[in-house]
């Protein structure tokens, strides 16, 4: 217990203290299983629109941000120096949340505990002890003002959708712009005015106009996206879409990525459908749209193949196409208004669709990465048995290695995103989108395109990992620390 260790530094890649394999490079195009899933069972595959069928590049959400940033200062009389500020594309992260009275961006793990080091007051750090001081000596957020079902609680929301990383930046820079300039404010009216602007965005059509004038420059990797469809219909699946965007908008993208004759691929289309609401509520009814996207007046007895449809609800698309349960596979990027309700009250299988996984899949196969998780590993298995002894020897050794395992817990945060981390882990923990991204969706992936790596019956199986009662059987799921585990030399042997 007495000996201290040599220090993270003099362990370089390639060392002995990686385990066998720890380095082995993830493959970004695979699907990732939270639930068995065979696709020989799916014959039916919905899909949303942005995000999943049309992926959009980085140039949009600097679009969004300006225009809303414009509309702060023009339409609602912000101070003229908020637009000094331009948009910072890797400051905020996917999944955060913020607290609207307090002003704060942060990370929250999936047991509802703030991460340290993850809390931006404007664009700077919170110290660990203010935060404990603002939420009266924890870093817990209560339930009560967490974000609710859709991610939209009282005091504390959380952005769960790509379209929001503009407008966490947004709220980041006019928040510290006031605060640098010392000008006093009320962050709940800048949250909503914030919001509001960011808005203005979508409804004004700003974005479409944008995207449909450039495809080239917002649509990323659209043949992908016809192979995909080409070879679930030559497969002899039913394929259905149901989006929130309007059909002038997914006609001319899905042209520019398909071709002009798209709606033969699918046997149902509904644009503008209100999701989440399109899913919980039974009220509003089909309307079909003629050629020139006008609305028709007769009732819907059916939806059928080459019409387009608008509003209506998940009831009567159940009734009218009899569609039901885990044949059906449904593909969106919103957790909770795509994939939550479908999942929790219908049965249908959901996949959800994570950008992200591109970048973070190659973070975690860095030799890097591995050392830093490796050796962070052993350090926790170390304190966990240096903590029994009392003497003063022991007690120094213990701080220093807790001193290293905060550094290189840091140090691991960084290699993602230097204010917030990965998406997936605060610490040790699953984040709070993480949690969602297992309880809502069956498989996910980068993109729809990874489908294109799997035979037709595939069965997705998720990996079994140990739960902290079990015994690791796999040599990836065994730590350094695990001395409780029996028989670990014979079981070390085990590949």
């Amino acid at each position: 217990a007495r000996l201290k260790t040599a220090g993270f530094s003099s362990f370089l890649p390639g060392s002995d203290l990686i385990p066998p394999g720890a380095c082995k490079t993830l493959n970004s195009s695979a699907i990732y299983a939270n639930n068995e899933v065979n696709l020989a069972e799916v014959d039916i595959y919905g899909f949303d629109y942005d995000y999943t069928l049309a992926l959009y590049s980085n140039a949009l959400n600097t679009m969004i941000y300006n225009t809303a940033r414009n509309f702060l200062i023009e339409h609602f009389k912000y101070p003229e120096g908020i637009r000094k500020y331009e948009y910072i594309p890797n400051f905020a992260a996917r999944g955060l949340h913020y607290d609207i009275q307090k002003g704060l961006l942060m990370k929250i793990d999936a047991f509802h505990y703030i991460q340290p080091g993850t809390v931006y007051r404007g664009l700077s750090p919170v110290p660990d002890e203010e935060v404990l001081q603002l939420f009266g000596g924890t870093y817990h957020v209560p339930l009560q003002q967490d974000s609710g079902f859709y991610g939209k609680g009282p005091k504390v929301k959380q952005f769960m959708d790509i379209f929001s990383i503009p407008e966490m930046t947004l709220l980041a820079v006019a928040n510290d712009f006031f605060i640098t300039n010392d000008i006093e404010y009320d962050p709940v009216h800048l949250f909503k005015d914030v919001s509001e602007a960011i808005g203005m965005v979508h409804l004004k059509g700003y974005m479409y106009k944008w995207v449909m004038q450039d495809l080239d420059k917002f649509i990323l990797r659209g043949e992908e996206t016809e192979a995909v469809l080409h070879r679930l219909v030559s497969q002899g699946k039913k394929l259905f879409l149901i989006t929130n965007s309007p059909f002038s908008f997914v006609d001319k993208g899905m042209t520019h990525m398909v071709g002009k004759d798209w709606r033969d691929f699918f046997d149902v289309v509904i644009v503008q459908a209100d999701k989440p609401h399109f899913f919980t509520d039974c009220i509003k009814p089909f309307r079909r749209l003629d050629g020139n996207g006008d609305l028709r007046w007769e009732k819907i007895k059916s939806l059928d193949k080459g019409q387009i449809y608008k509003q209506g609800n998940l009831f009567d698309f159940l009734r009218l196409t009899g569609w039901r349960g885990s044949s059906v596979l449904y593909f969106g990027d919103h957790l909770y208004s795509d994939l939550a309700d479908l999942m929790l009250r219908h049965g249908w299988r959901t996949a959800a669709i994570v950008p992200e996984l591109e970048q973070e899949t190659k973070v975690v196969s860095t030799g890097r990465y591995a050392l830093n998780l490796t050796w962070l590993q052993a350090l926790t298995g170390l304190l966990e048995r240096l903590q029994t002894h009392r003497d003063l020897d022991s007690k120094q050794v213990f701080q220093e290695w807790q001193k290293e395992r905060e550094e290189l817990r840091v140090m691991t945060k960084n290699l993602f995103n230097p204010q917030f981390g990965s998406i997936f882990r605060t610490c040790h923990n699953p984040t709070y989108f993480s949690r969602r991204l297992c309880r809502f969706s069956d498989i996910y992936m980068a993109s729809l395109s990874c489908l294109l790596n799997y035979d037709p019956s595939y069965t997705f199986y998720p990996r079994r990992t140990p739960l902290q009662h079990e015994a690791p059987l796999w040599m990836d799921q065994l730590c350094t620390g695990c001395m409780k585990t029996p028989f670990l030399e014979e079981m070390s042997h085990i590949r």
